[in-house]
This record gives C-alpha cells, structure tokens and sequence, in this order.
C-alpha cells in the first residue's frame, strides 16, 4: 500500500472511531461514507481553490487530484465533540506529510463540523489553514483546482 492509500485508509478508520454508531457500519473508506449527494466544502480554501465539492463521485475525483500534490504520512487521533444536534459531529485532528511538488512539509490541523443522515455524512466542512496547504503546494496550479468543481 503507497503513501496516499494509507493516508485515506487511516483517514477513514480515524471517522470511523469518531462517528461510531452514527456511521453505516458498512462503510468501508470515506467515499462509501458520503451520500451520493454530499457535499464537502472548504470555507478557508484560497482564492482559485476549490471551495465546494457536490456528490460523492465528485469527491472521489477530487481526492485523487489532491493525492498528485500532497502525501499524508500521519493522522492523529481525533478529538471529538458530540454537539446538542445527534446529527452534528465536529471532530479536530493533525496530519503531518509533505507537498510533493516542493517536498515542503504539510502539518496541517483541521476542524471538521460533520452532519450525518441515515447513517451516511451529508455534509462535511473542512477547516483548515491555507497558508500552510499553500506552502506545500507550492501554488494554485494544480490538480487541486478545477474549473468545474470551483464555487
């Protein structure tokens, strides 16, 4: 298994640990977590970066772009913060990896806010810090942006 696949194979046993009961067990990786219509979304991305992602299918296409910029070698284990709303999971987290591209180091922290329905996340926003991703990357020019996915 490369970098990339046990990065997004700890990334999903990392929500799977968070959400627990609150996730269809038989979810395996993260996309089988999304809803065919999930949406991601990005409030920090930059100027230019892709800033909300429609439908599981489309997530998936955007997860491999970001695999050609950034390896992740670590994710930690999560904090997490049940919320009054049993739907609404926020989860805070660290990974550590590198640009590919620039060989810069990504220690990038994340706040996650995650809504859930019948089992499947529906919407999940993705805090996290521009300057550093911008650091790794190196620019905007990358797989990481597309036309199509801009919002």
């Amino acid at each position: 298994m490369n970098d990339i696949q046990t990065a997004f194979t700890d990334f999903s046993g990392m929500l799977k640990n968070a959400l627990g009961e609150k996730l269809d067990p038989s979810a395996e990786s993260f996309i089988d977590m999304v809803a065919r219509d999930g949406v991601m979304e990005f409030p920090y991305a930059p100027e230019g970066a892709v800033k909300k992602i429609e439908g599981s299918e489309a997530l998936a296409k955007y997860l491999l772009s970001v695999s050609e910029v950034i390896s992740i070698g670590e994710i930690s284990n999560p904090t997490v913060h049940h919320t009054q709303d049993p739907n609404v999971v926020i989860i805070e987290f660290e990974c550590a990896g590198r640009g590919l591209k620039t060989g810069r180091a990504y220690n990038q922290r994340y706040i996650s806010v995650i809504t859930l329905k019948n089992g499947k996340i529906q919407k999940y926003l993705d805090y996290w810090n521009p300057i550093i991703a911008l650091d790794a990357i190196g620019d905007l020019s990358s797989p990481t942006q597309s036309e199509g996915d801009k919002k």
